[in-house]
């Protein structure tokens, strides 16, 4: 559950500052992309857990709300739900601290579960808010099944060399970027790079999200870089979420990968215009406006 306060400024260490609003929402960087993908017309099955606290039935009927097959989100008894606190500035740029609560009891059974779910998938979208062996053992049982293995590696943290084969797609921002490869990314060129070292570990391609800059990527087909969409940013909590989702619908329907970024790329522009994560993400008509009022889509 993200729970989120806005100020025209945020508190330094030992300051108090007077908020200018609060919201209790929805949330979670697996939640948000099964309820991405799912506003864009895919069939979605979530794995996952909450905690037996008020929040976990909230966010269950919230997933089940937008379509989600909710029958493998387990709760766990004694444990508290995931939960982010956002603190969003003047600018709508936030900062947040993730405690994961019953995320981080995912296992095994999880594990199973997810290997059930993959029988006749399209795609495995994959994140750090649970254990990341868990993420790991589920990302080998699908490429041996040939089912699209896509990583945002979020919150940033290392993973074994040896884990990067089982990924076709690795989609950092930028720090997470860094965090992976060592690389200061700060453009579009260092971007490149990162792409490259990312490539040379393992990932099929590499996908590096840059904000306002856009996303540069490095695939097997090529690289290039796909502009940003030009839109008035509210709250930028849960963009990244947005493109996950809908790289991964574009991907399952065909799409080449510069046209899927496209896709992505409005849709993680067209969350920022909206308040909150799941609530903020778009349907299918409302990328496709995007898409053709601003660049030229095919």
């Amino acid at each position: 559950m993200d729970l989120v306060a806005v100020a025209s400024a945020l508190p330094k260490p030992g300051e108090t500052v007077m908020g200018d609003g609060f919201a209790t929402l929805p949330g979670g960087k697996g939640a948000n992309q099964a309820v991405a993908a799912a506003r864009l017309g895919a069939d979605v099955r979530m794995v996952g857990r909450v905690g037996d606290d008020v929040f976990g039935p909230m966010l269950i009927a919230g997933l089940e709300a937008n379509g989600v097959d909710v029958s493998d989100v387990m709760t766990t008894p004694g444990s508290s739900s995931g939960i982010a606190v956002i603190l969003l500035d003047g600018e709508r740029q936030n900062s947040i601290v993730g405690i994961y609560g019953a995320n981080m009891a995912c296992d095994a059974v999880q594990v199973e579960a997810a290997s059930r779910a993959l029988d006749g998938a399209d795609a495995l979208l994959l994140q750090m808010e649970i254990p990341s062996g868990v993420s790991l053992a589920a990302a080998q049982i699908a490429r041996r099944m040939g089912v699209r293995v896509i990583f945002d590696p979020a919150p940033a943290s290392a993973i074994p060399l040896s884990s990067y084969e089982f990924f076709d797609i690795v989609a950092p921002n930028q720090s997470e970027a860094e965090v992976l490869t060592g690389v200061l990314v700060d453009g579009i060129d260092s971007a490149y790079e990162a792409a490259r070292i990312l490539r040379s570990q393992g990932a099929r391609t590499a996908i590096i999200k840059l904000g306002e800059q856009g996303v540069v990527y490095a695939s097997e087909e090529g690289s290039g870089h796909v502009a940003a969409f030009q839109v008035e940013a509210i709250d930028t909590v849960a963009a990244g979420d947005g493109f996950a989702g809908a790289l991964a619908v574009a991907l399952a329907e065909g799409q080449p990968v510069e046209r899927a970024l496209r896709f992505a790329s409005g849709a993680g522009a067209l969350v920022v215009t909206k308040r909150g994560a799941q609530d903020a993400m778009p349907d299918r008509a409302e990328v496709e406006r995007l898409l053709h009022s601003q660049q030229p889509y095919p």
